[in-house]
């Protein structure tokens, strides 16, 4: 007798605080017989499964290569085949650059039923933390997001520059910090303005978020002189001259304080 295939969930984990992940995608956490994980923000994710639950990790880690998408889905198919129960926990979305549709369609060409919970996209959750709507009634009436890099590893910036200058909304960009010169100096030489309000957001919604405005022709030497790491996001457009955070920017951010007692 056939064994009975199992299901996956693609969760979306939300932009790091782990309050910020839905109610459903908590629920699912409880109830798994498998986690495969990427690099979460938030290590809290990991107490939510139940003690028996098999975790995998898949993502790349400092010294540490991650699985490769292909075999991602191998893993998925694999467990699911099993007759497990599996969680495919994300950061922000599963589908915001998630790659959550590649997965889907490894599992459709085996007949894995699946579900997709949506989450919180750092693209918005992380601005709007550090007082950047991405919207604003007569100042920006759309956003875009876009990758930050290529599909080739990072060395390639996108296609479609040209366009992007041209657009009047907030241009948000994820995953491009390390290219964050290339992005400005793109956007510069296809028209955008240099005195462009910006903005860069790292570890946004953690406790350690900071976040370095400047116009977009500065931004990249303020943001080397902060020292700003990955992870972050880059927001160009007039909302990124609003710091709507009531008590304005956290006086201590990116600080280290000792307790003694």
């Amino acid at each position: 007798m056939e064994k009975q295939k199992g299901f996956v969930w693609l969760v979306g984990a939300g932009p790091g605080d782990p309050g910020l992940i839905t109610v459903r995608g908590r629920e699912l956490l409880r109830q798994a017989e498998v986690l495969v994980y990427d690099r979460l923000a938030s290590a809290e994710f990991l107490k939510e499964v139940p003690k028996e639950c098999e975790k995998i990790n898949v993502g790349k880690e400092p010294g540490r290569h991650g699985k490769t998408q292909e075999e991602i889905n191998e893993i998925l198919v694999e467990k699911a085949l099993e007759g497990k129960m599996v969680v495919r926990l994300k950061g922000g979305d599963p589908f915001v650059f998630g790659r959550g549709g590649e997965e889907i369609l490894a599992l459709s060409e085996h007949g894995i039923a699946y579900e997709v919970v949506s989450g919180v996209t750092s693209a918005v959750a992380a601005p709007a933390h550090a007082g950047i709507p991405v919207t604003h009634r007569a100042v920006s009436r759309s956003f875009h997001v876009i990758t930050g890099h290529t599909a080739a590893g990072g060395e390639f910036l996108p296609e479609g520059f040209k366009e992007y200058a041209k657009l009047s909304g907030t241009l948000l960009f994820l995953m491009g910090l390390s290219n964050l010169e290339k992005i400005a100096a793109a956007l510069m030489e296809n028209g955008k303005d240099a005195d462009t309000p910006a903005a860069v957001v790292t570890d946004g919604t953690l406790p350690g978020e900071r976040c370095v405005r400047a116009p977009l022709k500065d931004l990249p030497s303020a943001v080397r002189a902060a020292g700003l790491k990955s992870p972050g996001v880059i927001v160009v457009g007039e909302t990124a001259a609003f710091s709507m955070r009531y008590g304005g920017e956290m006086p201590l951010a990116g600080v280290s304080i000792g307790i003694t007692g």
